[in-house]
């Protein structure tokens, strides 16, 4: 850090303890004179947001509110202060002769973050502002810290992140998000209850890692003296209910997999899954497809949608590709004439991509898809069929054994939903996790673990099905038109900050 950057650190650090003295001295000063700063219950019966918005059924009537000071004008025997509520803001107003000279003294004194009770009459003042004369007032809680005057312009954006109780404060937009995502939720429940699903609960630390390929976070249970993973998906686990026998079932909540933090990559995140028994992964197409046009003309109000520079068209239907054709229209490179891992490595080495001589058929097909075909992928779109070297919990296509029934929703360039025609051979499957292993074994702390009780339950029957998995952060992103995902999770995992 340079000499003058310190400096100014320092000077901003004694300015913020020289306002938190002030108020430290004020908080013993109400105490003296009787006043409780951090009050108990206060019954209020109104909002901002219903006063501003019905002012005719208002004016004049007497009104009751509760919220947090964010301005203040005016000295003497009168002012202005604004009270934001969680649903925003209206202007207060307080005389001496209204309040009296003890209520009065305390909305004088009263900081910018505190958070107080108030009634009176609604008016307006002579430039329309829709304002309360305040009768009484009440402090519910003394703010001993105070807000940043200009956060949008600070220098450390990660703040907002770190302290996102004062980003909410602050910053009107960012509770709109969240307020945006719970409503997401609620739209998709109702959605998948109305076709029959069901909400289950499956457990969030596992034995064996397993439904997904990714590196987990291990943990340690002291009284069964034995190691257990953070569940990186929870679908092993759905579908033993289907072998149960609950034929459409959905779960939203939380995977946790050892990875990178970026714009699209948060460790512990959000999402929905949901198996569908006697269907496959045409079906789940379908049904992706209905269900996010859904839930966007319910919380959203439309099909279109703004991201970033692009207008994205939700509008059904939505293309349908091949991920072998998507490869050939932007790469021009055949897979389906590529014969063996050594004749794919050739035919890709002039791409300059991270790819080994040894290196399987499907997973340099799948290198150079996510690499450079990926990102194209803008309007909403279906690529289907995926390598099954990448794929060890799908179907295998009949007519293309190296395939299986895998589809990616792709929208903004960026993976939105996962899906297959479900595996239900258990020999097949234990093949398929005999495989993962050597690659566990060859160094690849990401493939897929051994899970003999999944296998035990395939043995009892597993009826065909589809199974359909989407970020819900992902969503979210999309439907708020946030650039990070951090933006869309209220308390993302931040590094410590150096002290």
């Amino acid at each position: 850090m340079s000499k003058e950057k310190t400096s100014q650190v320092g000077r901003e650090t004694e300015d913020l303890n020289e306002l938190m003295r002030v108020r430290r001295e004020k908080l013993a000063e109400f105490r003296k004179q009787g006043i409780e700063p951090y009050g108990g219950k206060f019954k209020y019966e109104h909002t901002a947001r219903l006063i501003v918005d019905n002012y005719d059924q208002f004016e004049d009537r007497q009104v009751s509110l509760a919220g947090r000071i964010m301005a203040r004008r005016g000295h003497g025997k009168a002012g202005f202060a604004n009270l934001q509520d969680s649903t925003g803001q209206i202007q207060i107003y307080g005389r001496l002769n209204d309040l009296g000279e003890r209520s009065y003294e305390l909305f004088s004194k009263l900081d910018i973050g505190d958070i107080v009770g108030v009634t009176g009459k609604v008016f307006k003042t002579r430039t329309g502002e829709i304002t309360v004369a305040l009768d009484s007032l009440r402090l519910l809680s003394k703010s001993l810290r105070p807000l940043p005057e200009k956060w949008h312009g600070l220098r450390d954006v990660e703040l907002r992140y770190r302290q996102r109780y004062v980003d909410l404060i602050v910053n009107p937009g960012v509770k709109e998000t969240f307020v945006k995502r719970s409503r997401v939720i609620h739209a998709i429940r109702s959605y998948l209850e109305q076709r029959g699903f069901l909400e289950v609960e499956t457990p969030m630390m596992h034995p064996v890692a397993g439904g997904a390929t990714a590196r987990p976070f291990i943990t340690h249970h002291n009284a069964l003296d034995m190691d257990l993973y953070l569940r990186i998906a929870p679908e092993l686990y759905l579908k033993r209910l289907l072998v149960g026998g609950f034929e459409r079932v959905y779960e939203i909540n939380r995977n946790f997999r050892n990875e990178g933090i970026s714009t699209k990559h948060n460790p512990e995140f959000t999402m929905l899954e949901l198996y569908q028994a006697y269907a496959d992964y045409v079906d789940m197409m379908d049904l992706t497809e209905d269900l996010i046009v859904t839930v966007a003309e319910q919380v959203l109000g439309t099909t279109s949608v703004l991201y970033g520079e692009e207008v994205i068209n939700l509008a059904k239907p939505w293309p349908r590709v091949p991920m072998l054709e998507a490869v050939k229209k932007y790469c021009g490179i055949d897979f389906a004439a590529l014969q063996s891992g050594e004749e794919a490595y050739a035919a890709v080495r002039h791409l300059q991509l991270e790819v080994e001589r040894g290196e399987s058929w499907g997973s340099i097909l799948n290198k150079v898809f996510e690499e450079l075909v990926e990102p194209k992928l803008i309007q909403p779109t279906f690529i289907y069929d995926y390598p099954i070297d990448i794929s060890p919990l799908a179907k295998r296509k009949e007519d293309r054994p190296e395939l299986t029934y895998r589809f990616e929703l792709f929208i903004c360039g960026r993976e939105i939903a996962n899906a297959f025609s479900e595996l239900n051979d258990p020999l097949d499957q234990r093949e398929r996790f005999l495989q993962q292993l050597k690659k566990r074994q060859a160094g690849d702390d990401e493939a897929h673990m051994m899970d003999e009780d999944y296998i035990n339950a395939l043995e009892y029957g597993m009826p065909p099905a589809g199974g359909l998995g989407i970020g819900i952060d992902r969503l979210v992103m999309l439907f708020t038109n946030s650039a990070s995902i951090r933006d869309v999770i209220l308390f993302p995992l931040m590094k410590p900050r150096e002290s």
